[in-house]
């Protein structure tokens, strides 16, 4: 019987270091339909628009609440995201709040201010949006199988009154770009580094 030897925290962290990017953040591909991850399940996104609560009646509300329970008690294998789809300013204003306190200039302080309520105008227009999404974990599906199971997924939220959409490959880019480095403005994402300087057949 073999002894079985725990890994030192050296080498743990030496085979992190060895990783690539895709296996740390568990990404093995970006498929037109899904996230494939280095566990072997897909994650298949439904990009829900979100509604304005605000403006609504207290009956509205709760019919809203309703329709949402009703899909959880069908399908009780969704997960729910929520990202951030504009840029958040927050980490910028602290840190002119903070300067602002430690700056004994007085001209320095109002540019300082000047900056600050830049900020805030631009994060009014930009109204801080939110993004929700539904998430699905196919594990050992049949292939003839998943279109199916995934339209009727989709069909069950936009018949509760949920405007749905699955998310194709530049969907899903966009959305690791948002998560993983609040990216908003890159209209066109690239599968590898340097891919837009290739010139085919060159």
């Amino acid at each position: 019987m073999g002894v079985r030897r725990t890994m030192s925290k050296a080498e743990k962290k030496m085979g992190k270091q060895k990783q690539h990017t895709r296996q740390l953040i568990n990404t093995k591909e970006v498929t037109d339909y899904s996230l494939a991850t280095f566990r072997g399940d897909e994650l298949v996104y439904f990009m829900i628009k979100p509604t304005n609560i605000s403006v609504l009646s207290e009956a509205s509300v709760a019919a809203r609440i309703y329709a949402l329970m009703t899909v959880l008690k069908g399908m009780a294998e969704l997960e729910f995201l929520c990202l951030n789809s504009r840029e958040s300013f927050e980490g910028n204003k602290q840190f002119l709040k903070n300067r602002m306190m430690q700056e004994n200039n007085p001209a320095v302080r109002k540019l300082l201010k000047h900056d600050q309520n830049h900020l805030d105008r631009i994060q009014v227009q930009m109204a801080t949006a939110r993004e929700f999404l539904v998430v699905i974990r196919l594990r050992n599906e049949k292939e003839s199988e998943v279109f199916s199971y995934l339209s009727r997924i989709e069909k069950t939220l936009q018949d509760q009154g949920f405007a749905t959409k699955r998310a194709g490959r530049e969907d899903i880019k966009r959305l690791l770009a948002i998560y993983f480095e609040q990216n908003v403005t890159t209209e066109q994402f690239e599968d590898f580094d340097g891919e837009r300087w290739m010139i085919p057949n060159d």
